[in-house]
Protein backbone atom coordinates (compact mmCIF):
# COMPACT_ATOMS: atom_id res chain seq x y z
CA UNK A 1 0.00 0.00 0.00
CA UNK A 2 1.35 3.52 -1.07
CA UNK A 3 2.42 5.58 1.92
CA UNK A 4 1.75 9.74 1.76
CA UNK A 5 4.52 11.70 3.35
CA UNK A 6 4.46 15.32 3.92
CA UNK A 7 7.36 17.68 3.70
CA UNK A 8 6.57 21.82 5.44
CA UNK A 9 8.50 24.58 5.30
CA UNK A 10 8.00 28.04 6.42
CA UNK A 11 8.09 28.88 2.98
CA UNK A 12 7.31 26.70 -0.28
CA UNK A 13 8.33 28.24 -3.96
CA UNK A 14 6.53 26.61 -6.21
CA UNK A 15 8.50 27.65 -9.37
CA UNK A 16 5.70 30.53 -9.82
CA UNK A 17 5.34 31.76 -6.25
CA UNK A 18 5.70 31.58 -2.78
CA UNK A 19 3.67 29.94 -0.07
CA UNK A 20 3.44 30.42 3.71
CA UNK A 21 3.26 27.58 6.11
CA UNK A 22 2.41 24.84 3.55
CA UNK A 23 2.76 21.46 3.20
CA UNK A 24 3.65 19.15 0.33
CA UNK A 25 1.91 15.56 -0.25
CA UNK A 26 3.52 13.30 -1.75
CA UNK A 27 2.96 9.58 -3.04
CA UNK A 28 5.02 7.11 -4.81
CA UNK A 29 7.52 10.35 -5.50
CA UNK A 30 4.74 12.32 -7.19
CA UNK A 31 3.74 15.42 -5.59
CA UNK A 32 -0.73 14.58 -4.93
CA UNK A 33 -1.07 18.34 -3.38
CA UNK A 34 0.15 21.35 -1.68
CA UNK A 35 -1.85 21.95 1.52
CA UNK A 36 -1.93 24.54 4.13
CA UNK A 37 0.27 22.91 6.94
CA UNK A 38 -2.43 23.16 9.98
CA UNK A 39 -4.58 20.77 7.45
CA UNK A 40 -2.09 17.92 7.81
CA UNK A 41 -4.31 14.70 7.87
CA UNK A 42 -3.81 12.65 10.92
CA UNK A 43 -0.69 9.71 10.69
CA UNK A 44 1.21 11.01 7.93
CA UNK A 45 4.54 11.42 8.08
CA UNK A 46 5.63 14.56 7.99
CA UNK A 47 9.68 16.45 8.19
CA UNK A 48 9.01 19.72 8.71
CA UNK A 49 11.70 22.19 7.66
CA UNK A 50 12.25 25.35 10.19
CA UNK A 51 13.94 28.42 8.83
CA UNK A 52 13.89 26.76 5.80
CA UNK A 53 12.69 27.05 2.06
CA UNK A 54 11.64 23.80 -0.39
CA UNK A 55 12.16 24.81 -4.04
CA UNK A 56 12.06 22.46 -6.78
CA UNK A 57 15.42 20.56 -6.97
CA UNK A 58 18.19 22.21 -9.30
CA UNK A 59 18.83 20.99 -13.02
CA UNK A 60 22.85 20.88 -14.16
CA UNK A 61 23.43 19.91 -17.79
CA UNK A 62 26.75 20.28 -18.00
CA UNK A 63 29.09 19.01 -14.92
CA UNK A 64 32.17 16.67 -15.56
CA UNK A 65 33.72 15.16 -12.88
CA UNK A 66 33.82 15.74 -8.94
CA UNK A 67 36.41 14.55 -6.20
CA UNK A 68 39.25 13.70 -8.18
CA UNK A 69 37.11 11.72 -10.36
CA UNK A 70 36.63 13.34 -14.07
CA UNK A 71 34.51 11.70 -15.84
CA UNK A 72 37.01 11.30 -19.34
CA UNK A 73 39.56 10.09 -17.25
CA UNK A 74 37.68 7.78 -15.44
CA UNK A 75 34.93 6.50 -17.57
CA UNK A 76 33.64 4.34 -14.41
CA UNK A 77 30.16 3.80 -12.80
CA UNK A 78 31.95 5.01 -9.46
CA UNK A 79 32.94 8.36 -11.23
CA UNK A 80 29.17 9.27 -11.69
CA UNK A 81 28.29 8.00 -8.24
CA UNK A 82 30.82 10.72 -7.00
CA UNK A 83 29.35 12.86 -9.93
CA UNK A 84 25.72 12.90 -8.15
CA UNK A 85 26.68 12.80 -4.42
CA UNK A 86 28.70 16.52 -5.58
CA UNK A 87 25.56 17.59 -7.59
CA UNK A 88 23.44 16.24 -4.75
CA UNK A 89 25.67 18.28 -1.77
CA UNK A 90 24.50 21.45 -3.91
CA UNK A 91 21.45 21.24 -3.96
CA UNK A 92 20.87 19.27 -8.12
CA UNK A 93 18.67 15.89 -8.14
CA UNK A 94 19.30 15.86 -12.06
CA UNK A 95 22.78 16.21 -13.86
CA UNK A 96 24.06 15.36 -17.44
CA UNK A 97 27.22 14.16 -17.40
CA UNK A 98 29.57 16.23 -20.07
CA UNK A 99 32.47 14.53 -21.77
CA UNK A 100 34.61 17.47 -24.07
CA UNK A 101 36.36 16.89 -26.92
CA UNK A 102 37.86 13.78 -26.44
CA UNK A 103 38.63 10.48 -28.70
CA UNK A 104 35.96 8.16 -30.27
CA UNK A 105 37.60 5.53 -27.27
CA UNK A 106 36.75 7.27 -24.67
CA UNK A 107 33.23 8.35 -25.96
CA UNK A 108 32.24 4.97 -26.11
CA UNK A 109 33.58 4.14 -22.76
CA UNK A 110 31.73 7.18 -20.74
CA UNK A 111 28.32 5.96 -22.73
CA UNK A 112 29.10 2.30 -21.28
CA UNK A 113 29.94 3.88 -17.84
CA UNK A 114 26.26 5.37 -18.13
CA UNK A 115 24.68 1.89 -18.74
CA UNK A 116 26.73 0.28 -16.08
CA UNK A 117 25.11 3.09 -13.71
CA UNK A 118 21.97 3.05 -14.39
CA UNK A 119 22.59 -1.06 -13.95
CA UNK A 120 23.36 -0.19 -10.27
CA UNK A 121 20.48 1.83 -9.93
CA UNK A 122 22.08 4.88 -9.80
CA UNK A 123 19.90 7.62 -9.64
CA UNK A 124 20.15 11.34 -10.67
CA UNK A 125 22.36 10.74 -13.82
CA UNK A 126 19.78 11.62 -16.44
CA UNK A 127 22.55 10.59 -19.65
CA UNK A 128 25.62 12.52 -20.97
CA UNK A 129 26.08 15.72 -22.82
CA UNK A 130 28.71 15.69 -25.18
CA UNK A 131 30.59 18.71 -25.77
CA UNK A 132 32.35 17.88 -29.16
CA UNK A 133 34.30 17.04 -31.08
CA UNK A 134 32.47 18.69 -33.62
CA UNK A 135 33.75 22.17 -33.05
CA UNK A 136 35.19 25.17 -34.63
CA UNK A 137 38.79 25.37 -33.58
CA UNK A 138 39.21 29.22 -33.81
CA UNK A 139 36.84 28.72 -30.43
CA UNK A 140 38.21 25.26 -29.05
CA UNK A 141 39.11 27.11 -25.29
CA UNK A 142 40.78 24.74 -23.82
CA UNK A 143 39.31 21.78 -25.83
CA UNK A 144 42.22 19.30 -27.87
CA UNK A 145 42.80 21.18 -31.39
CA UNK A 146 43.99 17.87 -32.64
CA UNK A 147 40.75 16.09 -32.15
CA UNK A 148 38.25 18.94 -33.09
CA UNK A 149 37.03 18.13 -36.73
CA UNK A 150 33.70 18.33 -39.53
CA UNK A 151 31.80 15.07 -38.92
CA UNK A 152 31.28 12.55 -41.48
CA UNK A 153 27.92 11.12 -41.71
CA UNK A 154 29.03 7.71 -40.93
CA UNK A 155 30.83 8.96 -37.77
CA UNK A 156 27.94 10.51 -36.36
CA UNK A 157 25.87 7.38 -37.03
CA UNK A 158 27.84 4.99 -35.19
CA UNK A 159 28.44 6.99 -32.52
CA UNK A 160 24.65 7.81 -31.90
CA UNK A 161 23.91 4.23 -32.03
CA UNK A 162 26.25 2.99 -29.86
CA UNK A 163 24.68 5.76 -27.42
CA UNK A 164 21.66 5.71 -27.79
CA UNK A 165 19.14 6.47 -25.11
CA UNK A 166 22.88 7.81 -23.33
CA UNK A 167 23.70 10.88 -25.27
CA UNK A 168 21.08 13.28 -24.78
CA UNK A 169 22.46 16.50 -25.75
CA UNK A 170 25.63 17.84 -28.41
CA UNK A 171 27.37 20.74 -28.27
CA UNK A 172 28.67 21.98 -31.93
CA UNK A 173 29.61 24.15 -33.89
CA UNK A 174 27.17 25.41 -36.34
CA UNK A 175 29.02 26.66 -39.28
CA UNK A 176 31.25 23.07 -39.28
CA UNK A 177 28.47 20.31 -39.19
CA UNK A 178 25.36 20.47 -42.40
CA UNK A 179 22.09 20.29 -42.60
CA UNK A 180 22.03 16.22 -42.75
CA UNK A 181 24.57 15.90 -39.56
CA UNK A 182 22.16 18.26 -37.88
CA UNK A 183 19.01 15.88 -38.71
CA UNK A 184 20.64 12.63 -37.90
CA UNK A 185 21.15 14.16 -34.75
CA UNK A 186 17.68 15.37 -33.96
CA UNK A 187 16.30 12.20 -35.32
CA UNK A 188 17.49 10.37 -32.24
CA UNK A 189 16.19 12.95 -30.14
CA UNK A 190 18.93 14.64 -28.57
CA UNK A 191 19.10 17.99 -27.68
CA UNK A 192 21.50 20.04 -29.76
CA UNK A 193 23.31 23.27 -28.54
CA UNK A 194 25.57 25.68 -30.32
CA UNK A 195 29.16 26.11 -29.10
CA UNK A 196 32.82 27.01 -29.29
CA UNK A 197 31.82 28.04 -32.51
CA UNK A 198 32.80 30.99 -34.64
CA UNK A 199 29.19 31.08 -36.54
CA UNK A 200 28.06 34.47 -38.13
CA UNK A 201 24.84 35.98 -37.46
CA UNK A 202 23.62 34.38 -40.47
CA UNK A 203 25.08 31.50 -40.00
CA UNK A 204 23.95 31.07 -36.11
CA UNK A 205 20.42 32.10 -37.21
CA UNK A 206 20.77 29.22 -39.30
CA UNK A 207 21.84 26.68 -37.06
CA UNK A 208 18.57 27.49 -35.18
CA UNK A 209 16.52 27.35 -38.00
CA UNK A 210 17.69 23.42 -38.62
CA UNK A 211 16.92 22.73 -35.29
CA UNK A 212 19.49 23.59 -32.29
CA UNK A 213 17.70 24.91 -29.67
CA UNK A 214 20.12 25.97 -26.78
CA UNK A 215 23.36 27.65 -26.80
CA UNK A 216 26.41 26.44 -24.56
CA UNK A 217 27.86 28.62 -22.23
CA UNK A 218 26.41 31.95 -22.88
CA UNK A 219 29.82 34.76 -24.59
CA UNK A 220 32.51 31.63 -23.90
CA UNK A 221 34.38 30.33 -26.69
CA UNK A 222 31.86 31.68 -29.41
CA UNK A 223 31.98 34.72 -32.12
CA UNK A 224 31.00 37.74 -29.33
CA UNK A 225 28.52 40.24 -30.23
CA UNK A 226 29.69 43.04 -31.99
CA UNK A 227 27.97 46.17 -33.51
CA UNK A 228 28.44 45.25 -36.96
CA UNK A 229 29.23 41.33 -36.40
CA UNK A 230 26.74 40.17 -33.80
CA UNK A 231 28.12 36.82 -34.01
CA UNK A 232 26.61 33.81 -31.95
CA UNK A 233 26.04 35.74 -28.83
CA UNK A 234 23.75 38.04 -30.54
CA UNK A 235 21.98 35.42 -32.65
CA UNK A 236 21.28 33.71 -29.53
CA UNK A 237 20.04 37.00 -27.66
CA UNK A 238 17.87 37.96 -30.58
CA UNK A 239 16.48 34.77 -31.59
CA UNK A 240 12.97 34.58 -29.81
CA UNK A 241 13.00 30.91 -28.59
CA UNK A 242 16.70 29.65 -28.36
CA UNK A 243 17.82 29.34 -24.89
CA UNK A 244 21.22 29.53 -23.25
CA UNK A 245 23.27 28.39 -20.59
CA UNK A 246 25.62 30.36 -18.54
CA UNK A 247 28.23 30.23 -15.81
CA UNK A 248 27.81 32.57 -13.05
CA UNK A 249 31.24 32.16 -11.46
CA UNK A 250 32.49 35.74 -11.66
CA UNK A 251 35.22 34.04 -14.56
CA UNK A 252 33.60 32.63 -17.22
CA UNK A 253 31.35 35.46 -17.43
CA UNK A 254 31.30 39.29 -15.67
CA UNK A 255 28.37 39.50 -13.54
CA UNK A 256 27.48 43.13 -15.25
CA UNK A 257 27.24 40.67 -18.58
CA UNK A 258 24.87 37.92 -17.25
CA UNK A 259 23.12 40.70 -16.10
CA UNK A 260 22.71 42.21 -19.74
CA UNK A 261 22.09 39.43 -21.20
CA UNK A 262 19.27 38.45 -18.31
CA UNK A 263 17.41 41.45 -19.25
CA UNK A 264 17.44 40.59 -23.12
CA UNK A 265 16.95 36.73 -22.80
CA UNK A 266 14.08 36.71 -20.02
CA UNK A 267 13.18 33.28 -19.51
CA UNK A 268 15.68 31.81 -21.93
CA UNK A 269 18.96 31.86 -19.78
CA UNK A 270 19.62 28.90 -17.20
CA UNK A 271 22.23 28.03 -15.49
CA UNK A 272 24.98 25.41 -15.48
CA UNK A 273 27.86 24.87 -13.29
CA UNK A 274 30.49 23.54 -15.90
CA UNK A 275 32.09 22.27 -13.27
CA UNK A 276 35.16 19.90 -13.35
CA UNK A 277 37.69 18.73 -10.71
CA UNK A 278 41.53 18.56 -10.40
CA UNK A 279 43.06 15.68 -12.36
CA UNK A 280 46.54 15.35 -13.57
CA UNK A 281 45.60 12.83 -16.58
CA UNK A 282 44.22 12.85 -19.78
CA UNK A 283 43.72 15.29 -22.32
CA UNK A 284 41.89 17.96 -19.73
CA UNK A 285 44.50 17.77 -16.73
CA UNK A 286 42.63 20.75 -14.84
CA UNK A 287 44.19 22.40 -11.63
CA UNK A 288 42.37 24.08 -9.05
CA UNK A 289 43.51 27.94 -8.92
CA UNK A 290 41.69 29.57 -6.53
CA UNK A 291 38.02 28.32 -6.99
CA UNK A 292 38.43 27.97 -10.87
CA UNK A 293 40.19 25.06 -12.35
CA UNK A 294 42.76 26.02 -15.53
CA UNK A 295 44.58 23.57 -17.60
CA UNK A 296 47.71 24.50 -19.28
CA UNK A 297 46.88 28.35 -17.84
CA UNK A 298 43.53 28.60 -19.59
CA UNK A 299 40.13 29.05 -18.23
CA UNK A 300 38.81 24.98 -18.12
CA UNK A 301 36.23 25.01 -15.75
CA UNK A 302 34.74 26.04 -12.73
CA UNK A 303 34.38 25.28 -9.33
CA UNK A 304 30.57 26.09 -8.94
CA UNK A 305 27.98 24.26 -7.40
CA UNK A 306 24.29 24.95 -8.36
CA UNK A 307 23.58 26.10 -4.93
CA UNK A 308 26.84 28.81 -5.18
CA UNK A 309 25.23 29.85 -8.11
CA UNK A 310 22.44 30.54 -6.91
CA UNK A 311 23.92 33.04 -3.98
CA UNK A 312 26.38 34.36 -7.12
CA UNK A 313 23.28 35.38 -9.26
CA UNK A 314 21.11 37.09 -6.08
CA UNK A 315 24.42 38.56 -4.48
CA UNK A 316 26.62 39.60 -7.07
CA UNK A 317 24.00 39.66 -11.09
CA UNK A 318 21.10 41.41 -8.13
CA UNK A 319 18.36 38.53 -9.78
CA UNK A 320 15.28 38.03 -7.84
CA UNK A 321 15.48 35.15 -5.64
CA UNK A 322 12.12 33.62 -7.90
CA UNK A 323 13.87 34.05 -11.34
CA UNK A 324 17.19 32.80 -10.07
CA UNK A 325 15.71 29.81 -8.31
CA UNK A 326 14.04 29.05 -12.17
CA UNK A 327 17.34 29.43 -13.91
CA UNK A 328 18.57 26.51 -12.12
CA UNK A 329 15.21 24.30 -11.77
CA UNK A 330 12.27 25.02 -14.64
CA UNK A 331 14.56 26.34 -17.26
CA UNK A 332 17.00 23.56 -17.46
CA UNK A 333 14.03 21.40 -17.20
CA UNK A 334 12.88 23.32 -20.23
CA UNK A 335 15.79 22.56 -22.14
CA UNK A 336 15.10 18.85 -21.97
CA UNK A 337 11.71 18.78 -22.40
CA UNK A 338 10.85 18.00 -18.72
CA UNK A 339 9.42 20.77 -17.83
CA UNK A 340 6.05 18.58 -17.29
CA UNK A 341 7.05 16.66 -14.51
CA UNK A 342 10.00 18.55 -12.82
CA UNK A 343 10.91 22.14 -12.15
CA UNK A 344 7.72 23.12 -10.17
CA UNK A 345 6.03 21.94 -7.23
CA UNK A 346 2.56 21.00 -7.55
CA UNK A 347 0.22 18.18 -8.30
CA UNK A 348 1.53 15.60 -10.47
CA UNK A 349 5.24 16.59 -10.55
CA UNK A 350 8.21 14.60 -8.98
CA UNK A 351 8.65 14.81 -5.61
CA UNK A 352 12.49 16.28 -6.62
CA UNK A 353 12.75 19.14 -3.73
CA UNK A 354 15.95 20.71 -2.46
CA UNK A 355 15.64 22.50 0.86
CA UNK A 356 17.79 25.82 1.45
CA UNK A 357 18.20 27.63 5.02
CA UNK A 358 18.35 31.53 4.64
CA UNK A 359 21.21 31.70 4.09
CA UNK A 360 20.63 29.54 0.59
CA UNK A 361 22.36 26.98 1.96
CA UNK A 362 21.27 23.54 0.90
CA UNK A 363 19.98 21.94 4.23
CA UNK A 364 18.68 18.27 2.29
CA UNK A 365 17.42 17.25 -1.17
CA UNK A 366 14.14 15.41 -1.03
CA UNK A 367 14.80 12.63 -4.46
Amino acid sequence: MATIKAYTADRIFTGDHWLDKKSILSENGIIKDVIEADALPRGIENKFFQNCSIVPAFIDLQIYGAYGKLLAVYPQADSLFALNEYCKKGGAAFCLAAVATNTREVFFKCIDAVKDYWEKDGDGILGLHLEGPWLNPEKRGAHIESLIHTPALKEVKDLLEYGKGVIKMITIAPEVCSKEVIDLILSYEIIITAGHSNATYTEAMQGFENGITAVTHLYNAMSPLQHRQPGLAGAAMDHPSVMASIIPDGYHVDYAAIRIAKKVMSDRLFVITDAVTETDEGYYQHQLAGDKYEASGILSGSALTMAKAVDNLVSHCKINLSETLRMCSLYPARVIKMDSVLGKIGKNYHTKLTVLDKDLKVVDIIF
